[in-house]
């Protein structure tokens, strides 16, 4: 049998093995199989949602470039397309950070802290599934920048 077939067959029992109402619970392996599964899907569902108003908004922007005669409306509708893009920059941004998260996933990385190399609490990542930091180091680092910043 060939790698290829072997990784096939892995992730087709990961689709299989993964009941549609699965929450991790602490009371399992940290980071089983059944987990990564489930925060590789909450990963890809969220970043296909993302990409998904990227093209609406696309489409939203060209439809939108038809000449408004009134000036206050035509303002109004260039701060609309502005906040607009900002949106979709930021988004573009949480796209990298969730393929990041996805080759942590890939590379057996996923849901430990990148500071201590504890676990990251399984609360914590289905809150925010690209966390990359324990709750504990996140704000060591966020005191830390504020202490900078009030330099």
């Amino acid at each position: 049998m060939s790698d290829t077939g072997l990784s096939e067959g892995h992730d087709m029992k990961a689709e299989s093995f993964l009941p549609k109402d699965y929450h991790p619970a602490d009371d399992e392996p940290f980071m089983n199989d059944r987990q990564l599964e489930y925060f590789r899907r909450k990963l890809i569902d969220w970043k296909n949602d993302i990409l998904a108003d990227s093209r609406d908004t696309i489409e939203g922007l060209q439809d939108g470039t038809r000449n408004i005669p009134d000036v206050a409306d035509r303002a109004s509708e260039e701060t609309d397309r502005a906040l607009e893009l900002r949106t979709r920059d930021r988004q573009r941004k949480l796209v990298s950070k969730i393929d990041a998260a996805l080759r942590r996933i890939d590379e057996g990385e996923y849901g430990y802290c990148e500071v201590t190399g504890e676990p990251i609490s399984l609360k914590r990542l289905d809150a925010r599934p690209i966390a990359t930091m324990s709750l504990e180091a996140q704000e060591r680092h966020e005191r830390r920048e504020k202490v900078h910043r009030d330099d």
